[in-house]
């Protein structure tokens, strides 16, 4: 005698219901993976803008503290050296008080590199300040801050220490702000 088992399966209703959970799961997913990847920034840009930020900073800190020609600046009767102590409220203005050399070329120390003709600077360039291929994008601005910056027990103040701030921006990336920090000290 053969016996005839009743077919396990779904219903209609419930293949329709079970349809619909699953493209409102993959709608839901697909949507996410979208913003995500609308929002966030190419890791290749990241990375070129923190070289980038990295080489201008390295380039500030190999800079003397006081101007080279501080001497002949500052007090051309009698030269004397670039103090330890600047006793000013600026140490950009005691230890290089000179006029500003004005092409990035020209800068002999790290006051320089906050001069207003090159406070911002589109595209990333090289020391003679020639335009790199590839990296127009990217618009960069140094800072030297000589006002109330203090560093353990060193103090601008005192011309002691400066901070340079690099800022990395992009300009299809808005999102892209990145600055890098340094500090140069009068030693």
């Amino acid at each position: 005698m053969k016996y005839r088992t009743k077919s396990q399966g779904f219903t209609l209703l419930e293949l329709i219901v079970s349809i619909v959970i699953l493209g409102l799961g993959v709608t839901a997913f697909t949507s996410l993976i979208n913003q995500t990847t609308r929002h966030s920034i190419d890791p290749m840009i990241i990375e070129q803008a923190n070289a980038i930020a990295q080489s201008y900073l390295e380039e500030v800190l190999l800079r003397p503290f006081c101007d080279p020609d501080w001497d002949a600046d500052a007090n051309p009767a009698t030269p004397t050296v670039c103090p330890t102590d600047c006793t000013s409220a600026t140490a950009c203005t005691t230890c290089s008080p000179g006029a500003s050399e004005g092409s990035r070329t020209l800068f002999d120390d790290v006051c320089d590199y906050n001069d207003p003709l090159v406070d911002s600077t589109s595209g990333a360039r090289d020391q003679n300040n020639t335009l790199i291929g590839g990296l127009g994008a990217y618009n960069i601005s140094v800072t030297v801050d000589d006002s109330g910056e203090t560093l353990d027990s060193l103090s601008s103040a005192n011309g002691e220490v400066l901070r340079i701030d690099v800022n990395v921006t992009h300009d299809s990336f808005s999102d892209l702000n990145l600055t890098l920090t340094g500090y140069r000290t009068n030693f």
